[in-house]
């Protein structure tokens, strides 16, 4: 091991360009990986940036966008669980918005996310930055009022706080802005359990979703175990509902599939270069491997240092890649492209890096098979 660190330092010139194609590699599968998670992340919002334990939905449901109406009676069932404090109904269906602007002409209607929740300091599907401002979620208690992401006013149409537009035939006001809940489909918009029945055309009485909120986030898994049981109705704890509506994007829409092919190509790109460029060093160094055979030394050691060596270049390549791959995430997030770093993409990220030149070094054994100890002397 010490050999063949001394032989990367000595042969810099012929190892660095190795290293930045481990890098390059190990950039491009962080910042792809990143990239996955940040915009499937954007389909789970109402469930990550929510406080419930539990929900509790149509039967089947695949998405938190996709539930079906339920009965709001279904409270009562939900929170005569003994685990369970508080039980509130939620509303998250599609709708049509339209901007309104009178010195503009009409425009055509677009797709957005309707997110109707109770409004207090307690609410469980209420997101964090309506549950931490009481003057916005006093604003948004005015009938047809509601909130949006303010890197959604493009797409909206709107330029800011005041604007109105129009959700299926009813007017509705902006009474204020919130950050970081962009959405990969239609824009989310925030408003009271009461707007959001109203805009989504729920009767009285039914909702989309029943959240609960358990003594501990541990008996969650106790309370959908026994909801379950119930045949008319699905019941996910929050990190279950969140892969599901995650994993429903990626899997069964063209744009999540689009996104992991993607993903697939960088890493193919990535795997390509790497192994390419090792072999390339490793068959450059044959003459150094002839005198080595010639002098004695056994063909494993040879083949030991050339995995030896593929390791130290792997490492190398990662260090150079961490500090560039925030860099280049921090940028993204800067400019709007949600990039998210998540522990497992970057060990992930690591681990698949480490294997390519792990698998380069192998391929490159081939550069020291049958090496002739007279190559030298040719």
């Amino acid at each position: 091991m010490d050999f063949a660190l001394a032989t990367i330092w000595y042969e810099r010139q012929r190892f660095l360009p190795a290293i930045f194609a481990v890098a390059f590699s190990a950039i491009l599968i962080v910042v792809q990986g990143g990239l996955v998670v940040g915009l499937l992340s954007m389909m789970s919002v109402p469930v990550d940036m929510a406080t419930s334990d539990v929900w509790v939905g149509s039967p089947g449901v695949k998405s938190v966008d996709l539930g079906q109406k339920i009965p709001e009676r279904w409270i009562a069932r939900v929170a005569s669980q003994p685990e369970v404090v508080r039980a509130e109904p939620q509303i998250i269906s599609f709708s049509m918005w339209r901007p309104i602007d009178r010195n503009a002409p009409p425009s055509s209607p677009a797709v957005c996310l309707i997110v109707g929740s109770k409004l207090d300091g307690e609410s469980l599907g209420a997101v964090a930055q309506l549950r931490d401002n009481p003057e916005l979620m006093v604003k948004l208690m005015e009938p047809n009022t509601i909130v949006v992401d303010e890197s959604e006013l493009g797409r909206l149409g709107i330029r800011g706080i005041g604007d109105q537009g129009e959700i299926a035939g009813r007017l509705v006001r902006i009474v204020g802005l919130v950050h970081g809940y962009k959405s990969l489909g239609g824009p989310y918009i925030f408003c009271s359990l009461e707007t959001g029945r109203v805009l989504a055309r729920e009767r009285v009485g039914d909702c989309t979703y029943i959240l609960a909120k358990c003594r501990s986030p541990e008996d969650a898994h106790i309370v959908k175990q026994r909801l379950k049981k119930y045949d008319q109705m699905s019941a996910f704890d929050s990190e279950e509902f969140s892969f599901r509506s995650r994993k429903h994007w990626l899997t069964t829409t063209k744009a999540g599939i689009a996104i992991a092919f993607t993903a697939m190509l960088g890493l193919l790109v990535g795997a390509v270069v790497t192994s390419q460029t090792l072999y390339a060093a490793m068959a450059a160094s044959q003459r150094e491997f002839s005198t080595l055979r010639a002098m004695g030394i056994p063909a494993w050691r040879l083949r030991a240092t050339v995995i030896a060596k593929s390791f130290w270049v792997g490492l190398f390549g990662l260090v150079v890649a961490a500090p560039v791959s925030f860099i280049m995430a921090e940028i993204a997030t800067a400019i709007g492209i949600k990039v998210t770093l998540h522990p497992y993409v970057v060990v992930g990220a690591a681990a698949i890096t480490m294997a390519m030149a792990l698998l380069a070094g192998l391929a490159a054994l081939r550069s020291v098979q049958g090496v002739d100890p007279a190559h030298n002397i040719r």
